[in-house]
């Protein structure tokens, strides 16, 4: 007999109803909003909420209840359309829906025995990532969690390619331990990755790495070298590197090519946008994550390698209860630092598939449009400067005679009020505000009333 909490019974009927009339009016709902007083603090949490964890538990219903009237109130929803902070998220109702769906299913990820269905689907769904970069035919991975937990696989796996070429003699070895390269805008994953790779991280200096401004560090490092890290899409300003002659440089260097596309990779299948990546083909290694500007649902980070094998030689592991697994199969388990994982590029490959690849252009284009517009008001604003010509979807932006605390008294003003979420950031030691926008439900009205706020 099933103990009461793996039994669907009359209790979870009911409760099971609810749940999903939840998430209807949630996805119904023309606009999120955000929280307002937000954040709270936990004293304040502790006492609207009051004890959860008890010896007989509360009930579905009740904790139902004070999830949706006290903690999920006390969360700012990444789909509004004026949350501009960050990198922020809309996911698509189908692939909301979808992750619904996965985790119902009970499906573990890690392998093709176990999950041959989800496995095929979410190369489905690296195939068309894959060949938006202009990777070869054999080009795969895996998906795992984010950026960071994208950079570092990708890194390890490339260090290990250098020790296997050098063990068989075709490099030199190393002196002075390992090297990773990377442009000045790289993400701070790169630098959380070199350390924990104990490998120094070199920094070239600019707002844009460039080959030329490459190749003489590549020439000093030699063989330290493990690989170099090239930006699709910064963060802060949204740039991309010249991947065309970084591709030149680490080809003439012999090092391996991983290019950080996990924001800006989306807009590779933006016709307009498209130019400004030429030469990522050429990567060794690309992320790319569909939660941030591919309208998927938290977390997934597409992971590619140019010759998966390197990626499988460095990630695969062995142990006598795993060896029913190697028989040929594309274990998703063997691309990265994970052996239990969720089957999370489903959500992102079922609304690809239902809503079709020409959707996904039409939705990143609108929001390069939005950009393109926001732009045109911040240059029309007396009282604002471009930190730079956006080149995908951030607007970087200073608000004259403003310095840090000012932007900081704004955007809590904003956000307590609800009206919008953005933060302040820097930019060579000035502050400034960055608004991105991967939400094609973001209008030039919104910017307006971004620009009204900051009189």
């Amino acid at each position: 007999m099933p103990q009461r909490m793996h039994r669907f019974d009359a209790t979870m009927g009911s409760f099971t109803a609810d749940v999903m009339a939840f998430a209807r009016r949630r996805m119904e709902a023309d606009a999120h909003g955000l929280a307002l007083g937000h954040p709270r603090s936990p004293a304040d949490l502790d006492a609207a909420a009051g004890p959860s964890i008890t010896e007989e538990g509360l009930g579905p219903d009740e904790v139902l209840r004070r999830f949706t009237e006290v903690l999920e109130p006390a969360c700012l929803s990444v789909d509004f359309p004026r949350y501009l902070a960050f990198v922020p998220a809309a996911p698509s109702e189908i692939a909301v829906l979808a992750d619904l769906v996965v985790s119902a299913c009970s499906i573990y990820g890690g392998s093709w025995l176990e999950g041959a269905g989800a496995v095929w689907a979410e190369n489905q769904a690296l195939r068309w990532i894959s060949d938006l970069a202009g990777l070869p035919a054999q080009a795969g991975g895996c998906f795992v969690s984010g950026g960071t937990n994208g950079n570092l696989p990708a890194l390890v796996a490339a260090r290990a390619a250098a020790r296997a070429a050098r063990a068989k003699g075709d490099r030199a070895s190393p002196a002075g331990g390992w090297a990773i390269v990377a442009g000045e805008t790289a993400h701070s994953s790169v630098e959380a990755a070199a350390e924990v790779m104990d490998a120094e991280l070199v920094v070239v200096p600019g707002r844009r790495l460039t080959g030329p401004a490459l190749a003489p560090v590549l020439a000093r490092l030699g063989p330290r070298v493990a690989a170099v890290v090239a930006t699709a899409g910064s963060t802060n300003l949204g740039l991309v590197d010249d991947l065309a002659s970084v591709a030149d440089a680490c080809s003439a260097a012999g090092a391996w090519l991983h290019v950080d596309a996990a924001y800006g990779g989306a807009a590779l299948c933006a016709p307009s946008a498209r130019p400004r990546f030429a030469g990522i083909e050429r990567a060794d290694s690309v992320i790319v994550d569909p939660h941030k500007w591919l309208f998927a649902p938290f977390d997934v980070c597409a992971l590619v390698y140019r010759d998966p094998e390197l990626g499988r030689l460095a990630h695969s592991q062995h142990a006598d209860y795993l060896d029913v697994l190697y028989s040929g199969d594309w274990n998703p388990s063997d691309y990265a630092v994970h052996l239990t994982r969720r089957a999370r590029g489903v959500p992102f490959w079922f609304a690809l598939a239902a809503n079709g690849t020409r959707a996904y252009a039409e939705a990143v284009e609108e929001c390069l449009r939005t950009t393109r517009r926001a732009a045109e008001i911040v240059r029309a604003a007396p009282h604002l400067e471009l930190v730079c010509e956006p080149e995908l979807s951030v607007v970087a932006l200073r608000r004259t005679g403003w310095g840090f605390d000012d932007y900081r008294g704004w955007s809590n003003r904003m956000l307590e009020s609800g009206q919008l979420f953005a933060v302040p950031s820097r930019h060579e030691d000035e502050p400034m505000l960055r608004l991105c926008i991967v939400n094609p439900a973001t209008t030039e009205d919104d910017i307006a009333l971004v620009v009204a706020s900051l009189r």
